[in-house]
């Protein structure tokens, strides 16, 4: 499934050097972040040794292990038999590129891609507080996407600005004959005006641009609505599973926790002491 190898290529740009064919894909940012770190698929591996190659990779991170339709059948009930718990439920949707999209915010906004250094810190200070990265981490969220590895896809950012100021962000990833979406974002003093679809737009026209046909993008549950109505449509979805922090890390107080919607939309921690 192209959009799945897609979400595989964007994830791994984060760090790793497992190609995005592996059968146990791992990416490491040691971002304080549970979707910066993690397992992107299982497949002809047993599950035993797979999750101790991961805790031993991925150890000393938050992390999540993705159960999509290209892992293998039984991993999630798996994963469960293991200790994990089952945190999120996220919609896989796609939609064709040859439409258009007259998404334009409100008056004034004016979207522009990002261009350099100064541009990438902008677009990593403006998503920070959306996507929940700590303040202690922004700085190193910037070197990770500035020296972020070009092997698995293209990547070009976009930023919103209102009177000169970062108001939201978004970007594609390329790769796998698909335009994937990313990062979209928008400040909380400016939502429900917009900006998010008029960027989610942006981003689209950037993989029609390139030849592309498809779009796709892992949506949250406030964004899915807003995504069906631009006419992306659910192909699958990612089950999403975090195991218990080990003891050392509590010792050290390394117990960040991140508050997300799980299937059942609750509010709950990643993150469990």
């Amino acid at each position: 499934m192209p959009q799945l190898a897609n979400s595989r290529a964007y994830w791994l740009g984060w760090g790793s050097t497992d190609p995005v064919d592996a059968d146990l894909p791992l990416y490491r940012s040691d971002l304080p972040h549970p979707l910066l770190n993690g397992v992107l698929r299982l497949r002809r591996r047993r599950l035993d040794d797979a999750v101790a190659e991961a805790r031993r990779r991925l150890n000393g991170t938050r992390w999540l292990w993705w159960v999509g339709a290209d892992s293998d059948p039984g991993v999630a009930e798996g994963l469960l038999s293991l200790g994990a718990t089952e945190v999120q439920t996220m919609p896989v949707l796609a939609v064709r590129l040859d439409r258009t999209w007259e998404a334009t915010g409100p008056a004034g906004l004016v979207i522009e891609p990002v261009e350099d250094t100064r541009g990438i810190a902008e677009f990593v200070e403006a998503y920070s507080s959306p996507m929940g990265v700590p303040d202690t981490a922004v700085v190193a969220t910037i070197e990770r996407e500035v020296n972020r590895t070009r092997r698995n896809d293209e990547i070009i950012r976009f930023v919103g600005r209102l009177d000169g100021r970062v108001v939201g962000t978004a970007a594609t990833s390329i790769s796998n004959r698909v335009a994937g979406v990313y990062v979209v974002t928008t400040g909380s003093g400016h939502r429900r005006r917009g900006i998010g679809t008029a960027l989610t737009a942006a981003a689209l026209r950037a993989g029609r641009e390139r030849g592309l046909s498809v779009a796709t993008l892992q949506a949250s549950r406030d964004g899915e609505p807003v995504y069906l109505r631009m006419g992306f449509q659910p192909v699958t979805r990612y089950r999403l599973f975090s195991f218990r922090v080990s003891r050392r890390m509590r010792q050290h107080g390394e117990t960040w926790p991140v508050s997300i919607t799980t299937a059942d939309g609750r509010r709950r921690s990643v993150v469990r002491r």
